[in-house]
C-alpha cells in the first residue's frame, strides 16, 4: 500500500493531475504538498515526519517512486531468468557480487545483464 501511495502522489504533483473524485482528500483538485501529506497521512498511517521526509524526496526527484519500483523489477525480472538459466547451480551470492560488480547501469540493460550472470 505505502509503495502505491508512493507513485500516486510522485506521478499526481510531478504531472500535476486532478486528485479523483471518489478520493477523500481534495477530490478534483490539483494535487499540492499539502494534499499529499493529508492523503498519505490517511492512507498510511505513519508519522507525521515520516510523511513530510517522503514528501521532499518526492517533491526533489520526479520520478523516484516509479523509478524505485521499476528498478526492483529489472532486478528481480534479471535474477529470475539467471536461476531459470543456471538451474540447481544457481549461486546467488555469486550473482549478486556480480550484479553489483556491474556498476551503474541504465534499466533499459540491468535486466538483460543480470540475467546473463
Amino acid at each position: 500500500m505505502l509503495r502505491a501511495i508512493r507513485v500516486v502522489i510522485d506521478l499526481g504533483m510531478h504531472l500535476s493531475l486532478p486528485i479523483p473524485d471518489d478520493s477523500p482528500v481534495g477530490a478534483g483538485e490539483r494535487w499540492t504538498p499539502e494534499l499529499a501529506r493529508e492523503f498519505f497521512g490517511r492512507h498510511s498511517g505513519r508519522s507525521v515526519e515520516m510523511l513530510d521526509s517522503e514528501l521532499i524526496r518526492y517533491l526533489g526527484g520526479p520520478g523516484q517512486a516509479i523509478g524505485y519500483k521499476l528498478g526492483e523489477r529489472a532486478w528481480l525480472a534479471g535474477r529470475d531468468e539467471a536461476r531459470r538459466r543456471a538451474g540447481a547451480d544457481f549461486d546467488l551470492p555469486a550473482w549478486h557480487a556480480g550484479a553489483l560488480a556491474q556498476g551503474s547501469l541504465g534499466l533499459d540493460d540491468l535486466r538483460g545483464e543480470l540475467a546473463l550472470l
